[in-house]
């Protein structure tokens, strides 16, 4: 894994508050990225899998890791929690919801204990030829964090095409805007959960934002999904 500090926050910041989302290049190296996806048949990691078709989330797969997590999941979410956290106080208090998140991961989640959500969230999922993800948003009680990361383990168009990230942004009385991103094996997006702060006339308002997967139409899709809150 590359040394998170030398990520220019700044940037990433200045695209989460203007798009609600921003590409992080190169995180993972390729065998580290292939090794999760070998551990994803490894059923002691998970605690719960998915049917997507069943509960009409879409048409895929994806297992909920137990805890212990995986070493280098474990430090990417506490790492990348300690990053985030200045952005997401910042949203709350640009909003006024009265929120605040503590500096490290393991006092959050100590607050999602104490809130009766002890599951974790952290998932991997696996798309196929004609899998695809329904717009959604990740929550899972009422502690949540704002900001969310999915890790993308595959080649695009060696390993699979289609399956793009699909990103959608709802403003009050306007149509939804749609956004597409096509990362590629070894990098990040890092996305609103639920919504993000826009400036209007009068002030600050809510954006709501959903994101999905769009169909794969060649190929196997795996990533991995870090959720900062846990769930009851």
């Amino acid at each position: 894994m590359i040394n998170l500090e030398s990520i220019e926050w700044s940037e990433i910041y200045g695209n989460l508050n203007k798009k609600g989302h921003s590409l992080i290049k190169d995180v993972l190296p390729s065998s580290q990225c292939e090794s999760l996806i070998a551990s994803y048949s490894q059923d002691r990691l998970f605690r719960k899998t998915i049917n997507m078709a069943r509960y009409r989330f879409g048409s895929g797969e994806y297992k909920y890791l137990n805890y212990p997590l995986p070493l280098i999941i474990q430090e990417l979410r506490t790492t990348l929690y300690t990053h985030l956290a200045p952005l997401a106080n910042l949203w709350m208090n640009t909003l006024h919801t009265g929120i605040s998140y503590p500096e490290t991961h393991s006092q959050f989640i100590t607050h999602c204990k104490n809130n009766g959500q002890e599951r974790p969230t952290p998932l991997m999922l696996k798309y196929q030829v004609g899998d695809y993800n329904t717009m959604h948003q990740d929550l899972y009680g009422d502690v949540y964090f704002p900001l969310q990361v999915i890790v993308f383990l595959n080649q695009v168009a060696k390993d699979y095409s289609g399956g793009q990230l699909v990103l959608t942004e709802q403003v009050p009385r306007a149509q939804s805007k749609a956004m597409v991103v096509t990362p590629d094996q070894g990098d990040i997006v890092v996305l609103s959960t639920q919504f993000r702060p826009q400036k209007g006339v009068r002030g600050y308002y809510r954006v709501n934002m959903r994101h999905g997967v769009s169909e794969v139409t060649d190929g196997i899709r795996h990533t991995l999904g870090i959720i900062f809150h846990d769930s009851k």
